[in-house]
């Protein structure tokens, strides 16, 4: 039985989950959330993650919500994308300081900028979150300076963690003009035998 992911092809932490299982080989599926709609607001949804996220794991027996603790259970079932044991925390470390210092900010940036109409977004937030995110781009560029990986010689969840907002084309604030040692990363990354942009992997809830 192939474990289900819930997930919409929007969600950059969605993407973070299926892009680690997608070049693990996991055997898995996306189960389409229509976030646009309400649907994590609604009671059906929350008996699924009463937290009303994507994205959601369900393997068997095993139901995990949030992108980081997906991508680890992933490492450990297949034993891949996790670096060294002497990498595990360097990995660790990453991994949060995506969710706390790129992701967080990129996600709540590329919605105001993007899926707010128009007349309702507030572009002095927008600016300010935007000035977070050119702090972690540089955090992030500087880290790459003669580096193929954010850790190690490989490939790791720290790097599918770190780019799970950056293949997105809607603007939010990042050129990847701009950042070259990123622009390079990125690259390698979608060289990399699996990769898909989000939205091969996954439904879209709003079209183009």
């Amino acid at each position: 039985m192939s474990a289900k992911l819930y997930c919409f092809g929007e969600s950059g932490n969605s993407y973070k989950a299926a892009l680690t299982l997608e070049l693990s080989g996991y055997d898995w599926e996306p189960v389409f959330v229509d976030f646009f709609k309400g649907e994590t607001r609604s009671d059906t949804y929350r008996a699924i993650n009463p937290m009303g996220e994507v994205p959601v794991l369900v393997d068997r027996d095993v139901k995990l919500t949030q992108s980081g603790a997906i991508q680890q259970y992933v490492v450990d079932k297949t034993g891949k994308l996790g670096g060294t044991q002497a990498d595990k925390y360097e990995v660790l470390r990453w991994v949060l300081w995506d969710n706390h210092k790129l992701s967080s900010q990129a996600g709540m940036t590329r919605f105001l900028a993007n899926f707010l109409p128009e007349e309702k977004r507030p572009t002095e937030v927008i600016a300010f979150t935007q000035g977070r995110l050119k702090a972690a781009y540089a955090v992030l560029d500087a880290h790459l300076e003669g580096r193929d990986w954010i850790v190690g010689d490989d490939i790791t969840v720290a790097d599918t963690s770190c780019c799970g907002y950056l293949f997105y084309e809607e603007p939010f604030g990042f050129d990847r003009a701009d950042w070259p040692n990123i622009d390079a990363w990125l690259t390698r990354i979608s060289e990399t035998p699996g990769w898909k942009h989000p939205y091969d992997l996954m439904q879209r809830a709003l079209t183009a």
